[in-house]
């Protein structure tokens, strides 16, 4: 199963020819399931419903309650954002988390739950994006235990584990990384933990998916790193559900002179079988 996530910088730039690039490579890595965040909706046209038409696959979404404070920043109101998800099966149930935050920092970052009729097992699948500013971790580690306890809620009645993506806006050694996947401290929800699918990738393969490399990213905003995640919930289902088979960045480059969006995705292929054991 190969599992995309990716933040797609809402109605920023050349949105117009970003969504063409978007498009391209989506198309290319023919993708099961992603997870987008800053996803836009206006004049009766929803970003993920397009590309889901254009891609073939189901999609759901869901808007933020605060989209004003998005549409101050580049001057024209009547534009929502919020998180979705497509998939290539449909999808049987869906909710919703507002993320908290306090009030000067609260832009109405959601959590969103799609549960995916795949063969085999049902996969719950989540798709985040939390809170930005470098000196809120506190913020974070409030929005990770909170979305910690949402997966926990709607994880059961299948032997798929949780596959939980977004941009979660902090380095995987900050506190909210470490409190969200249990390994490396307690855990948010006694006993859930989730593995980072990157800790599987080549240890020498580039890994920031905020990249200076990109025009998009000003380095006033801080240094290169790795922000955006896929996490699996562990240990694996029955027979290696979800293992992490591979992972790689996506994305990190233009698309016909365009750079799709500020951050690269990424890309993990989990195994929905016992995965081959070699000698």
């Amino acid at each position: 199963m190969r599992v995309v996530t990716w933040n797609l910088w809402w109605r920023f730039g050349p949105w117009e020819e970003r969504q063409k690039a978007v498009l391209t490579v989506l198309r290319e890595l023919r993708p099961d399931v992603v997870g987008l965040q800053e996803v836009w909706s206006a004049d009766g046209v929803n970003l993920a419903e397009w590309l889901a038409d254009e891609l073939g696959l189901h999609w759901t979404w869901a808007a933020s309650d605060a989209s004003e404070r998005w549409q101050r920043r580049i001057g024209r109101g009547g534009v929502e954002v919020g998180n979705a998800v497509l998939s290539r099966w449909p999808v049987t149930d869906r909710a919703v988390l507002r993320l908290p935050a306090p009030a000067d920092l609260d832009d109405g970052r959601l959590a969103l739950y799609a549960r995916l009729d795949a063969p085999g097992a049902p996969v719950p699948f989540f798709t985040a994006h939390l809170t930005s500013p470098p000196h809120a971790s506190a913020v974070r580690r409030d929005q990770v235990a909170a979305l910690a306890a949402f997966v926990a809620a709607h994880r059961d009645g299948t032997g798929f584990p949780p596959v939980v993506t977004g941009d979660f806006n902090a380095p995987p050694d900050s506190d909210e990384i470490r409190l969200f996947g249990g390994v490396r401290t307690a855990p948010a929800v006694p006993g859930q933990v989730f593995f980072d699918a990157w800790e599987y990738a080549d240890p020498t393969a580039p890994a920031a998916t905020w990249d200076h490399a990109n025009p998009y990213v000003h380095p006033g905003l801080g240094p290169s790193a790795r922000i955006d995640y896929i996490h699996v919930g562990g240990p694996a289902g029955p027979g290696g559900l979800g293992t992490v088979l591979r992972v790689r960045r996506a994305a990190h480059g233009p698309v016909d002179g365009v750079w799709p969006s500020d951050h690269t995705a990424v890309v993990a292929d989990l195994g929905t079988t016992a995965p081959e054991r070699r000698p």
